[in-house]
């Protein structure tokens, strides 16, 4: 997520010294999300999104224990539905196959192996 929707949502939990107070679950989990996709210093991340040091250890500590307790569930199980025959099943030239994900989005195989291989290395 951008850190500016990060900065603004956490504004809505700072009161006017600058205490954040009763910040959401879902709020908490959106720093962790952000602060794991982070590829910068970590001094850099919490200025971005307009918390101190000891701000940011919180938010993540409470994100994490939210994510163990099994409070929020982040990467459940999404079944993938192929479709057999059709337009859209098979991809280039009938040799491939291509994995339709959100409707929008598709993943190309130019042969079955190449899909078991990626299956394989991704779980």
């Amino acid at each position: 997520m951008e850190t500016a929707v990060i900065r603004k949502r956490l504004n809505t939990f700072k009161s006017g010294k600058g205490v954040i107070r009763n910040v959401s679950n879902d709020v908490a989990m959106e720093v962790l999300r952000g602060w794991e996709s982070w590829s910068g210093k970590a001094c850099e991340y919490y200025r971005e999104i307009g918390l101190s040091k000891m701000q940011l250890v919180t938010m993540i500590q409470k994100a994490k224990r939210l994510v163990k307790s099994g409070a929020v569930t982040e990467s459940e199980f999404k079944e993938l539905s192929v479709p057999v025959g059709g337009a859209g099943s098979v991809g280039f030239g009938g040799a491939g196959m291509e994995l339709q994900l959100d409707g929008s989005r598709a993943i190309r195989f130019a042969q079955v192996d190449h899909l078991v291989e990626f299956l394989k290395k991704t779980s």
